[in-house]
């Protein structure tokens, strides 16, 4: 007998690791195991008639085993949705039923879990089937109703991220922050190719705070890496937390040097300091343009109070609020948590406050002026 070459099984990751767990189960009924491993072969690529072989069935049986998995998928299809086993078999309405309990909080219905488990949902129709006239689901298990549910694409185990846009002018606020890069990015284009540029008299810069930096020192000595006997840095689990301390930061976007300010706190009047160095490192008679976020800090009455006291120094460019992402800073901040920031150790908070000076004169030896990738035309 021919048959028609098969396509593949759609199998996602989080399905095939169930399947090799079943495939290697001594709990599991024999035909769920069987199946789990003819599915796994079959997704291995190897020949119907060695998959038949290995697991001690015909090829024909083979064959109907992967069609089951292909119309209804492999985790479905582990059950006799034939018929065998099933009874009466389960109705469209009793799977309705399911995928309607998955797509509600189980917190609605008396548990304190957040997020459905498999396990505790399939415990929750079994013990609630009758009552809700789905008799033929009191012996549904977690594969069963994975199945049902990964049919219709629902996964109410996992949590996937999205960003709102609260603010109603986040448009607007995002255009006016692309347009302030795409203008420096043209004066610094211009500057690289005319050396008999107008003088500048002004700067952007780009200003975020980074906070909750650990001092931590280790409590037995570190141990360097010896060759042929240590390949890594040894380090004993025991710690002890000394404190944190917030940087200040902001990243001059036509030079790409950096200005800190570390301090113990992050409130209006470290910001109002931060303005002062700021003030303080370029000429007085410049302007100074800052990107920033929304923090209370920065619109605070002190913060007010002291820009008054320097009319038309500072003008401020704020990222729509849950829009910090915009800021060019955070890049920075992303570079040095993963360069000398890594694994830090230190003996005491003013070290670590040392360090982080150090760190980033270092960095300023061999400044990067960023860019921002994403194309005006698409916001």
């Amino acid at each position: 007998m021919k048959y028609k070459k098969r396509g593949p099984i759609q199998c996602s990751k989080e399905d095939y690791e169930l399947l090799m767990k079943i495939s290697r189960s001594q709990t599991e009924s024999a035909r769920r195991v069987r199946r789990a491993k003819i599915f796994i072969k079959y997704i291995e690529n190897k020949p119907v008639g060695q998959i038949g072989g290995e697991v001690g069935i015909s090829k024909e049986a083979v064959y109907k085993t992967i069609d089951k998995a292909l119309a209804f998928g492999p985790i479905a299809a582990l059950e006799d949705l034939s018929g065998r086993g099933v009874g009466k078999g389960i109705s469209d309405e009793a799977r309705a039923w399911v995928i309607s309990l998955a797509c509600q909080s189980p917190k609605d219905y008396g548990y304190a879990h957040e997020l459905w488990t498999m396990k505790l949902l399939a415990d929750h129709v079994k013990s609630h089937c009758k009552e809700k006239g789905f008799p033929t689901l009191q012996n549904a298990g977690k594969s069963l109703v994975h199945g049902i549910l990964n049919k219709a694409g629902i996964k109410p185990y996992k949590i996937r991220y999205y960003l709102e846009k609260r603010d109603e002018e986040f448009d607007r606020k995002m255009a006016d922050v692309l347009a302030v890069y795409k203008e420096i990015q043209l004066m610094n284009e211009e500057e690289a190719r005319n050396e008999n540029h107008p003088e500048r008299k002004e700067t952007t810069i780009s200003y975020d705070e980074k906070p909750g930096i650990q001092a931590i020192k280790n409590i037995s000595a570190q141990l360097l890496p010896i060759p042929g006997k240590y390949p890594s840095v040894g380090r004993d689990y025991e710690y002890r937390r000394l404190g944190t301390l917030s940087l200040l930061a902001g990243i001059d976007l036509h030079s790409g040097r950096v200005i800190p300010l570390v301090e113990k706190r992050h409130r209006s009047k470290e910001f109002i300091e931060f303005l002062k160095k700021l003030s303080s490192t370029y000429p007085e008679d410049w302007t100074i343009r800052i990107v920033l976020d929304n923090h209370s800090s920065h619109k605070s009455k002190e913060t007010m109070e002291f820009l008054e006291t320097m009319p038309g120094k500072f003008r401020f460019v704020f990222t729509p609020k849950h829009g910090s992402w915009l800021n060019l800073i955070e890049v920075f901040f992303s570079k040095i948590a993963r360069g000398f920031l890594r694994g830090i150790r230190v003996d005491s908070i003013e070290e670590l406050k040392e360090r982080i000076y150090s760190g980033i004169e270092q960095s300023n030896k061999e400044p990067v002026v960023f860019k921002w990738k994403y194309k005006m035309e698409e916001s």
